[in-house]
């Protein structure tokens, strides 16, 4: 049974720390020998993205989540020092987890942290507690109709279709990427303050490159969907899939895909779409706690 909680216990602590030179953000909430969930955040967000569930776990878990390189209020290297790809990112998270001293920890996979976190998850698997999946594709066969860009330009990248991508990297693309084809009435629970704080942080040119550079990449991590589903079947963790269907991107077969490959996984379709904790938080919340008391109870 939980057990109550004061308002101070669960507040999210906004923290710095150095990684390798590079001064890094992160949010964190809980108690310190509580076990860990990390929350590696997606696009074009960041730890923001967390700001409401973490002190909702925070009684009991010790929730963690970054701010990447590049992204919300960390630092942004060069590229000399830096590798921004989906790998590096990976590579970075696995450092960061060192530094925190996490041992093992639940994921929860979001977007691009989806592909960041099962690369970390592939590095150390011994480390995987248990894995929260929401609106995070590994399916090639099952990407929704708002890929079809994104093809295109992979197939033919054309001076055309890149401009397209710079496009996206806007604060009218941002806005695009946050109401996602949810119905008008789940639109309205979407703060706008979502997308102009992705833009106030991503609008400097540098990051813009860095953002046009992921989505680029994103025809390279395809090679990698294969590699995430055989981690999936060879070390089953276990699984709770919350996800939101009213996604372009990532509609309701990229969710049950994943029963392909975790026959045993939780699955629950939401009323909701890609950004699930602006719209079902509380919905979110409790199924991660049920399913947390299970498979993640202790460090």
């Amino acid at each position: 049974m939980d057990t109550p909680s004061s308002a101070t216990d669960r507040a999210v602590r906004h923290r710095t720390l150095e990684l390798d030179g590079l001064r890094v953000f992160y949010r964190e909430a809980g108690p310190r020998d509580g076990p860990v969930v990390l929350l590696p955040h997606g696009y074009p967000c960041s730890s923001y993205e967390f700001r409401n569930l973490m002190p909702a776990l925070a009684d009991r878990w010790r929730t963690i989540a970054p701010d990447f390189p590049g992204f919300g209020y960390s630092d942004t290297p060069g590229p000399e020092n830096f590798e921004y790809t989906f790998d590096g990112y990976a590579h970075f998270l696995d450092r960061f987890a060192n530094r925190l001293g996490l041992g093992r920890y639940a994921l929860y996979l979001h977007d691009y942290g989806s592909q960041i976190g099962l690369r970390l998850a592939i590095r150390a698997p011994q480390r995987v507690r248990a894995l929260i999946i929401q609106n995070g594709d590994i399916y090639e066969d099952e990407l929704g109709p708002k890929y079809q860009g994104l093809q295109d330009y992979w197939r033919d990248p054309t001076p055309e279709g890149r401009a397209m991508l710079e496009d996206a990297v806007t604060e009218a693309g941002f806005r695009e990427e946050f109401l996602n084809d949810v119905r008008d009435e789940l639109a309205e629970l979407i703060p706008p303050e979502l997308w102009a704080l992705a833009w106030a942080q991503l609008r400097q040119p540098e990051r813009r490159r860095i953002m046009v550079g992921l989505m680029e990449g994103l025809r390279e991590n395809l090679d990698w969907f294969p590699r995430y589903q055989a981690y999936l079947r060879q070390y089953r963790p276990p699984t709770l899939i919350a996800w939101g269907p009213q996604d372009g991107y990532m509609p309701e077969g990229s969710a049950r895909a994943y029963l392909r490959d975790l026959p045993d996984a939780e699955l629950h379709l939401l009323d909701g779409g890609h950004w699930a904790l602006e719209t079902n938080l509380e919905q979110v919340v409790a199924l991660s706690r049920e399913f947390l008391a299970r498979a993640h109870p202790g460090p």
